[in-house]
């Protein structure tokens, strides 16, 4: 998946890709299965071997499932690339429009944050002269913050 080409050299054991990637062994396994990775090679007592290249492509992937693409779109995405050179322009497509839903989860979240920042201010303030938390007479005051900020913020993004 990456410009330059990954050594396949079978090496990496899968308790040690494991490791490396933060995946299960049982996901390892379920990605080979479903074709997220290429069959992995074994050694002559049948252990899986993962190179390099594999190790990269795990490395994707995981870029891939925490922005929150679906299994589906990563094995749409690892098709185009088996199928080589004339699918770079779909391939390029599917991450052009994941990275506008990236983007706009990033938008949300911002957002989502500054309403929990505004709610510990209500809070921290109302601790330091009461010196206890604070009471619920503040929601009205937050969802009025909180429809202001987020539509603004809304506009900013279609701008």
């Amino acid at each position: 998946m990456a410009n330059a080409e990954a050594d396949r050299t079978p090496r990496h054991s899968i308790s040690e890709v494991a490791a490396a990637s933060g995946l299960t062994t049982h996901t390892l396994r379920w990605y080979e299965r479903i074709g997220l990775l290429d069959p992995i090679d074994r050694s002559y007592s049948g252990q899986r071997r993962y190179s390099d290249a594999d190790l990269n492509r795990l490395g994707f992937l995981n870029r891939l499932r925490l922005t929150g693409m679906p299994v589906a779109g990563m094995l749409r995405y690892v098709e185009l690339a088996r199928a080589g050179e004339r699918t770079v322009e779909a391939r390029r497509e599917i991450l052009v429009e994941h990275r506008e839903e990236v983007r706009q989860k990033i938008a949300d979240l911002h957002a989502t944050l500054a309403v929990l920042d505004y709610k510990i201010d209500i809070y921290s303030q109302h601790v330091e002269q009461v010196g206890h938390a604070a009471p619920a007479r503040d929601c009205g005051q937050e969802h009025q913050w909180y429809e202001q900020h987020d539509h603004s913020d809304r506009k900013k993004q279609s701008a």
